[in-house]
């Protein structure tokens, strides 16, 4: 047997005659075996030999290929020739292949008989070119079993989602007649409350051995329904599991989001790493670090031979990783607390709570009404009243200090638009008052009167060194406010009082709230550990003098002012300004309602999107939050 480079005795020969005896001698070399096994490696790395020069068989070999690989989900393996030994008219390669696989690769030879035929070297066709010992009849099935999913971790390392008992309720159609199938349907479906009909047609269309599911419920959760009413429906089943929950079902939604089964799109915009069926992030922190949580699952080939009662060998295994922990800031108690008191607000709604100290968000709650918006982190809403904080900040710059007289009048004119105070605004609070007065009464014409000394570049500036504004990344889709630099008229007027073009989420006014807390601007973040980076220092950062004064018109609402009812919640001394937005084109308009708060080293904002007054509509629901935090 001899080494395949070119023919050696033959090479060897013609190397010891003359030039032009060599020429004649050399010049009908034959084909290299070689040059075809490579032709071979090329084509199984891209699953196509129906070009390959084949012995005849009983088989067409791309045929045969796509059969073998067929339940590998489009994987494909990369070949290389590693060595051929020819004798004669035959001869033998040794193919390598690599599949590769997220986490996990599988090596191995096979050999590869080829012939030389008329000049052409073909190739002896077999199952088990492709992978070792596979028998005729054999294909290649690849298994995929989930790793352990990662929680999403709160403060503490408390689990916010981790795994939780379930049961998947629905229709067994192997324990239901066939005719029996859709009326069994429709009884589980009224007692799950989901759609009869549609549930109905689901069961009917599924086939003879199915499993429909109907419902997942947390285990002893109420909505899941008892054992004798599943049993008297005919072909009814319970089944238990897990699946990686919150607490309970509303508990910080959306930002922890839900995890289910792929979707169409997942799978295929996953380029193989997800298959159907796997249990993935679907939405919130769960879909955005899927990868980080999910791991990389055991992968597995199976060598699947046609015989149904055939049992498949195993080829190759890898090993599964576990997916890693999303830690978190959020307070567990305080999230369920916040996400509690919303549970009845009926129009969009949100609390937001941070540390001053450090900027943790320790609660990111939205009411249901939003109908799954993030209007606590995403929100955009003209702030109102709780901007005036913002507005305080400039005009002590110009100036004015917070016993400066400024007049509060009913009304007052610009450029031909009217504005006033809110419905209820206390009469003892009209006339010349001081600055801290027409904070804690919250007088938008005693702040519009002056507004020439808080140009809206100036306005802008102060809102940035609150931390109103700038374009963070906290790991998790925010809006942090927006303050137009210009403005004139009425548009300049309607910003002093956090109308016109000025907006903010919940999140943004918490941290305007935490910033004058602490004495300087508060970077919010809420993944432990990826802190976020803080936003270029300000133009005019905040100063310890202005930090001062600002925390004591903040505490005067509490003490002389709108936030009065504050003032014996347990727990230490409370700051607080209220809010009422207008918007819209109703007639009157309709009024979003804000009130903003700090409490040792807690600062909270509070946002209802439809409400009488910050007092009236979020005051209750701050209160709560506060006495429960205590």
């Amino acid at each position: 047997m001899r080494q395949s480079s070119g023919r050696r005795v033959g090479a060897l020969a013609c190397a010891v005659l003359t030039m032009s005896t060599a020429l004649a001698a050399c010049s009908s070399g034959g084909p290299d075996a070689r040059d075809a096994a490579e032709k071979l490696a090329v084509a199984l790395s891209e699953q196509d030999v129906s070009k390959i020069a084949t012995v005849k068989g009983d088989r067409v070999p791309q045929t045969d290929l796509e059969r073998i690989v067929k339940s590998m989900d489009g994987a494909k393996p990369k070949v290389t020739v590693s060595k051929v030994e020819e004798d004669d008219d035959s001869a033998t390669a040794t193919l390598r292949s690599r599949w590769t696989f997220k986490g996990s690769q599988w090596d191995y030879t096979t050999p590869v008989t080829l012939s030389r035929v008329d000049d052409t070297w073909q190739v002896a066709w077999s199952a088990a070119i492709v992978a070792p010992d596979l028998a005729a009849d054999d294909r290649l099935r690849l298994r995929t079993s989930p790793a352990d999913r990662g929680d999403i971790l709160g403060a503490g390392d408390q689990p916010l989602v981790t795994e939780r008992d379930i049961q998947r309720f629905g229709i067994d159609k192997t324990k239901v007649d066939a005719t029996q199938a859709a009326d069994s349907a429709r009884r589980l479906a009224q007692l799950v409350d989901i759609d009869p009909d549609a549930y109905a047609k689901r069961v009917e269309a599924a086939g003879a051995q199915a499993f429909v599911l109907g419902l997942v419920a947390r285990s002893g959760s109420a909505e899941a329904p008892g054992g004798s009413d599943i049993a008297a429906i005919p072909g009814a089943v319970a089944l238990g599991g897990t699946l990686p929950l919150a607490p309970t079902r509303g508990f910080g939604q959306p930002m922890l989001g839900v995890v289910g089964e792929a979707t169409a799109e997942i799978v295929e915009k996953s380029k193989g790493s997800v298959q159907p069926g796997d249990m993935v992030g679907l939405s919130g922190l769960a879909l955005r670090y899927d990868s980080q949580l999910r791991g990389q699952p055991k992968v597995s080939v199976e060598a699947v031979p046609s015989a149904a009662d055939a049992e498949p060998r195993e080829l190759f295994s890898g090993e599964a990783k576990p997916g890693k922990p999303l830690r978190t800031t959020i307070d567990v108690a305080l999230q369920g607390s916040a996400d509690d008191i919303l549970a009845d607000v009926e129009p969009a709604s949100a609390i937001v709570a941070i540390r001053p100290s450090t900027g943790e968000i320790v609660a990111l709650s939205n009411g249901p009404g939003g109908e799954g918006a993030d209007t606590a982190a995403s929100g955009h809403h003209p702030p109102g009243s709780t901007f005036k904080l913002v507005t305080t900040l400039a005009l002590l710059r110009s100036g004015v200090t917070a016993s400066t007289d400024v007049p509060c009048t009913p009304s007052i004119t610009v450029d031909g638009r009217m504005f006033t105070n809110y419905s209820d605004y206390p009469s003892s609070a009209i006339g010349e008052i001081p600055l801290r007065q027409a904070i804690a009464s919250s007088c938008n014409t005693a702040m519009i009167a002056v507004r020439d000394k808080s140009p809206q570049d100036q306005l802008a500036q102060a809102a940035a060194a609150l931390g109103l504004g700038p374009d963070l990344d906290l790991g998790y889709p925010a809006f942090l406010g927006a303050v137009p630099d210009q403005a004139e008229g009425t548009e300049h007027a309607a910003s002093i009082i956090g109308q016109g073009r000025i907006e903010a989420s919940p999140l943004a006014m918490a941290v305007v709230a935490a910033s004058i807390a602490k004495g300087e601007r508060v970077t919010p973040t809420l993944l432990a550990d990826a802190p976020t980076k803080a936003a270029p220092a300000a133009a005019t950062p905040l100063t310890a003098d202005e930090a001062k004064q600002l925390q004591e018109v903040f505490r005067g609402v509490v003490t002389d002012g709108s936030g009065a009812f504050l003032a014996d919640v347990p727990g230490g001394a409370v700051s607080a300004k209220t809010g009422t937005a207008e918007y819209g084109t109703d007639t009157p308009p309709r009024t979003h309602a804000w009130m903003v708060a700090t409490q040792g080293d807690l600062a909270v904002a509070v946002f209802v999107a439809d409400g009488e007054s910050g007092s009236q509509t979020a005051g209750p629901l701050l209160e709560s939050f506060l006495r429960s935090a205590s």
